[in-house]
């Protein structure tokens, strides 16, 4: 079963026809909000929007172990993750969507792993490859399908929030490496991984990152509102694009 996780501009799927909302119990407490079941394109898919009902859960609070465990149980196999994200490298803009192929984790004192406790034993994931390239290559085409132009690779930096970055953080970041910036890109990939689920990231760009294009002297919030309307459509489009790939490929 294919899961979609919504972020920051994508706390629900308008065009999702629901069959049912459940509340999934798991040993790491509570998921953001209860699992919507319903129909995409014909097929069924579980949505979790990130930070809860009403965008309440700041980005260092979320319980993703919780999140992760609970689409897991009910038999999610596949999770494309919605994440917005800021713009680090001069070539993006606002309102271009990227699918990136590594991260770097900035963030700290998260629950990072189920592999964690006395009566347990140590877990070592390989996560040289963090994103699903089965996952990837499914949304690239349905890019290609749907006419959406997807910028194909990026260095996701997770860092911690909920605060924004300063103009020397951003540079810091650049010199790591990194090409956007985002608050919940981990331990989410990570943990994706620790069970066994093909994961990927969908990141629309929100805004230049702190010292960048029109954010040079700070961040332009009155624009971002608008630009996430216009982008999360073309989100939209492309998920159920990729839902209706990724069942054709089930079927065969």
């Amino acid at each position: 079963m294919l899961g979609i996780i919504g972020g920051t501009g994508l706390a629900e799927l308008e065009s999702l026809i629901i069959t049912k909302r459940r509340i999934e119990r798991t040993p790491y407490g509570e998921a953001s909000q209860p699992l919507v079941f319903g129909e995409l394109c014909g097929h069924e898919v579980v949505f979790l929007a990130r930070h809860g009902l009403g965008h309440t859960i700041p980005p260092h609070a979320i319980n993703y172990r919780a999140n992760i465990w609970a689409l897991h149980a009910v038999g999610v196999t596949d999770l494309l993750a919605v994440a917005t994200v800021g713009g680090i490298d001069a070539q993006l803009s606002p309102g271009d969507i990227v699918l990136p192929h590594q991260i770097i984790d900035y963030t700290h004192g998260r629950k990072s792993t189920y592999y964690d406790g006395v009566d347990l034993p140590v877990k070592h994931i390989d996560f040289t490859e963090p994103y699903s390239a089965e996952l990837r290559s499914l949304c690239q085409s349905a890019a290609i399908n749907s006419g959406l132009t997807l910028i194909e690779g990026g260095v996701y930096a997770a860092v911690q929030g909920p605060r924004l970055e300063t103009a020397a953080e951003i540079n810091r970041l650049e010199r790591d490496g990194a090409t956007l910036v985002g608050m919940t890109g981990m331990p989410e990939a990570a943990l994706a991984r620790e069970l066994g689920l093909r994961y990927t990231a969908i990141c629309p760009v929100a805004n230049h990152a702190a010292g960048r294009g029109d954010s040079h002297n700070g961040i332009q919030y009155e624009n971002i509102s608008a630009t996430l309307n216009h982008t999360m459509q073309q989100v939209r489009v492309l998920l159920a694009e990729t839902v209706k790939l990724k069942m054709c490929a089930v079927a065969q």
